[in-house]
């Protein structure tokens, strides 16, 4: 693994900021369309079609995005803990490939490719937001469950899109809220880590796990020093038992008279 260095997290976090220039040419594919364009209804993937006036511009941004979101993914590994962190590179490195595929296969081109990508998009950009937000999460407790929201909310989108479900927001409103979930989280990773730098995930202290862990330990300890107290105690009245010398206190000690010699009649008589 590449060391972890300013530098590079500055670079990774730019990558990610980056991918917010979708909204930017999107909204000038849309200016520039020659019939009415509705986000409601229509797909975001018309804007790339050969009838679109700017087809080269989105395509290129959605190249551009996969590009920028694999970057990012590959350059801020080091900054991701747990198994979020392993599993968030995976998952958006596979939507930087699906989006990839969008940009370079058209809705009107190779179809079957172009909705493959798109598919790989949807579900890899909000699985990887729920992972990211796991690997974020010891850096800032508040941006991480900002992520896992985004994530949720782009899985259940994605679910509606391809289930048809799309009478409340449209089939495009509702392909939007599936997508736009992932550039969002990722300039808001980005400002995270672009601002923390490479400073140890210290800040959050000690993840559940570990609490969890901690306690058991202390639990564990506590019984041990428990039992090892009650077989203390238990242990005490056996020895006092076996030891002759011992006077118990209720009885009072009798002395001694080391001159009195039982068979001597002229001894004075031992008195009780």
């Amino acid at each position: 693994m590449a060391p972890v260095t300013p530098h590079r997290y500055r670079w990774g976090a730019l990558a990610w900021l980056l991918t917010l220039q979708f909204f930017v040419v999107e909204t000038i594919a849309e200016l520039a369309a020659d019939v009415p364009y509705s986000r409601a209804e229509d797909l975001i993937s018309a804007l790339g079609a050969s009838n679109s006036p700017a087809q080269a511009l989105m395509n290129t941004s959605f190249v551009v995005q996969g590009l920028l979101i694999g970057a990012g993914a590959l350059l801020l590994r080091p900054a991701l803990t747990g198994a979020g962190g392993r599993v968030a590179p995976v998952l958006l490195g596979a939507a930087g490939v699906g989006v990839l595929l969008v940009g370079l296969f058209p809705q009107d081109g190779r179809a079957a490719l172009h909705e493959a990508g798109a598919g790989l998009y949807l579900v890899g950009g909000g699985l990887g937001l729920i992972a990211l937000a796991y690997g974020l999460r010891r850096r800032s407790e508040p941006v991480g469950t900002a992520l896992a929201l985004l994530g949720l909310v782009g899985t259940a989108m994605t679910v509606f899109f391809v289930a048809g479900i799309t009478g409340l927001l449209g089939e495009g409103g509702t392909e939007r809220a599936a997508a736009y979930v992932l550039p969002v989280g990722l300039a808001l990773a980005g400002v995270l880590l672009w601002r923390r730098g490479a400073a140890a995930p210290t800040d959050a202290g000690p993840s559940r796990r570990e609490l969890r862990g901690r306690e058991r330990e202390d639990r564990a300890l506590r019984a041990r020093e428990r039992d090892a107290a009650l077989e203390a105690a238990a242990a005490r009245p056996d020895e006092q038992a076996q030891d002759p010398t011992t006077t118990p206190a209720h009885e009072p000690a009798t002395a001694v008279d080391d001159d009195f010699d039982p068979e001597d009649p002229w001894a004075q008589a031992r008195r009780g």
